[in-house]
């Protein structure tokens, strides 16, 4: 093998980026998780005091439901106390707490290098309780990410870790905590891989399970063991895969229309000749009165998502009921007050289901509030594999699995290509960020540095005197912009216009440079790891070097196009399939 040709060690490279400091993150994410399970059993239970505290006008922890008061019209009053305090808290202590909790996380990682403040950790679950205690039709699932999502920044924080560190243990605390108030580890740990994370690698993956994992172990000693809504229904027949589409567009449709309807209430609130301290009041004003006549709206609505499952409501009755829930939901969550999306999602979609279930031919009616309370969660939060597994966790129904896959698939779909941005990410987009959330593999991971490198360089001599080199190599038609200098074949360093003028022309090159090492690539380092020391070290390009540090190749910032373009090819191309016939090819 001569010395300008290179045979890749292949073996030197790995499928993950494995290192130890992984043993030592997951150990933080397991802190992590049992501290967030705790955050959110004490914030169930703050929801309880506050909920008896508005409702009943006692001091307990009891589980209660709004409505069960017996305030009358004082029902109506009872949310715009609670909006008025919400709008105190935001404005004197901290606006992060203003929304549902999961567009703030995302943009903390993307934007924030995924730090999060203290306040926001104190604040939001006293904020949301008081929301949501106060009669607000939210879940409790979207402040529990942020504050579980605060718990693992600060703690990072702490530790002086890495921003990659950072947002692996936020994202740990945020899902952990969704794990304590639903018991589906799994689905959390999806909902990270699909909406929070932006990565699928080792070194956010494991701590975010482990986190999970300690959430699921703790969850029945603090809050509750088994499903949520445990069901079980029949297996559907084939003619059902229909309906399971119409079922999906129908659930699409919806998500499309709440999102769309969301931000036109929240640019309705924005035009308001008020301060924005007053909205979350102006918003309880409107749960207030739909809480008057429909009381089951009020507050988060587990109870109503369990009889929705278990078809206990009347179609008429039901109607309205969700018609008041979707008007209150969206002008209390548009004003801008604390609380989550989840279950009010889980409750419009089962509800959905729940109407049209008898109409939808192929299956047994019970399955389908399953199936578009999946699908309408899938849909809206463009995360299908995460309802598929949330709906089988919540009730442990296998035979739904299926459908559910199939309606969640086509509302997702639906929603791709309907609309530019989910629920989540509009609120972020106008704050001027946008968000791609196209996952694949970086294609300067997938190819190594001896196969986009120039295996011919030229180099320089470090016996050859400046004045030679000068003449030769750095004349007015000069074909590259730096050289590698080589000492029998051994790379000595690098060699510019710059550093050539600022010695005498009477020194030989090799003179020019002291002991320490110069920057050099390796033929097995990925395009990635390369692109990366151009840029930290400001470089166009760098010699590649064998084992024995013997110059086999140059890689410039050019050469890292490459890749791109074989990506390009890939994307673009269209091929027709050759077919061959006896005697002759076509």
């Amino acid at each position: 093998m001569s010395q300008h040709e290179i045979k890749p060690h292949y073996d030197s490279r790995r499928d993950f980026d494995g290192k130890a400091r992984l043993l030592l993150i997951a150990a933080i994410a397991a802190v992590i998780g049992a501290l967030s399970t705790v955050t959110a059993d004490l914030l169930l239970h703050a929801i309880r005091f506050f909920t008896n505290l508005f409702f009943f006008q006692t001091l307990s922890t009891a589980a209660t439901s709004p409505a069960d008061n017996t305030l009358g019209a004082w029902v109506i009053v009872v949310p715009v106390i609670g909006g008025l305090v919400i709008g105190l808290i935001a404005r004197y202590g901290s606006e992060q707490i203003r929304g549902h909790g999961i567009p703030e996380a995302i943009e903390a990682i993307l934007f924030k290098k995924s730090t999060m403040s203290p306040k926001v950790a104190v604040l939001k679950p006293v904020a949301s309780g008081i929301a949501i205690g106060s009669g607000g039709p939210f879940g409790a699932e979207g402040p529990i990410i942020m504050t579980g999502g605060a718990i693992g920044s600060l703690i990072a924080q702490h530790f002086h870790l890495s921003g990659a560190e950072r947002k692996a243990l936020l994202v740990a605390g945020a899902v952990a905590g969704m794990t304590a108030v639903f018991g589906t580890p799994i689905a959390a740990l999806l909902l990270a891989v699909e909406l929070l994370l932006f990565e699928l690698r080792p070194r956010s993956l494991a701590p975010v399970a482990v986190a999970c994992a300690v959430a699921g172990f703790l969850r029945p000693l603090l809050i509750d063991s088994g499903p949520l809504f445990p069901m079980q229904t029949a297996v559907m027949a084939p003619l059902a895969l229909g309906s399971c589409v119409i079922a999906g567009l129908l659930c699409g449709a919806m998500a499309w229309l709440l999102s769309t309807a969301l931000y036109r209430v929240e640019d309705a609130f924005h035009k308001l000749p008020v301060h924005w301290m007053w909205w979350p009041a102006m918003g309880g004003l409107a749960v207030g009165i739909g809480g008057y006549f429909q009381p089951r709206a009020l507050g988060v609505g587990y109870d109503v998502i369990g009889d929705l499952l278990s078809n206990h409501l009347a179609a008429s009755a039901l109607a309205a009921l969700l018609l008041v829930k979707a008007i209150i939901w969206l002008i209390a969550l548009g004003s801008g007050t604390s609380g989550g999306v989840l279950a009010p999602l889980l409750m419009l979609g089962a509800g959905l289901g729940a109407l049209l279930g008898p109409y939808l031919p192929g299956g047994d009616p019970a399955i389908w509030p399953l199936v578009f309370m999946a699908a309408t969660l899938g849909g809206m939060m463009r995360a299908p594999v995460m309802a598929v597994v949330f709906a089988f966790e919540l009730t442990q129904d296998a035979n739904a699995l299926v459908p559910v896959l199939a309606a969640a698939t086509v509302a997702y779909g639906f929603t791709v290509l309907t609309m530019h941005r989910s629920i989540l990410t509009e609120k972020i987009a106008r704050r001027g960020h946008h968000i791609f959330r196209e996952y694949s593999i970086d294609p300067l991971e997938r190819h190594s540095v001896a196969e986009v490198m120039t295996t011919t360089p030229v180099s320089i001599d470090a016996e050859a005197l400046v004045a030679d080199v000068l003449a030769s190599h750095f004349g007015l038609r000069q074909p590259h912009r730096a050289y590698p200098v080589t000492r029998d074949g051994a790379l000595v360093g690098m060699l510019d216009r710059a550093a050539i003028d600022a010695h005498p022309q009477a020194y030989k090159v090799g003179e020019l440079y002291g002991v320490n090492p110069p920057l050099l690539a390796l033929g097995g380092e990925t395009c990635r790891t390369l692109a990366t020391r151009l840029a930290v070290h400001q470089l166009e390009r760098l010699p590649v070097v064998d084992g024995e540090r013997r110059l086999v190749g140059i890689i410039s910032r050019s050469d890292l196009v490459k890749p791109a373009l074989a990506l390009h090819d890939e994307e673009q191309e269209r091929q027709t399939m050759r077919r061959f016939w006896p005697g002759k090819v076509t």
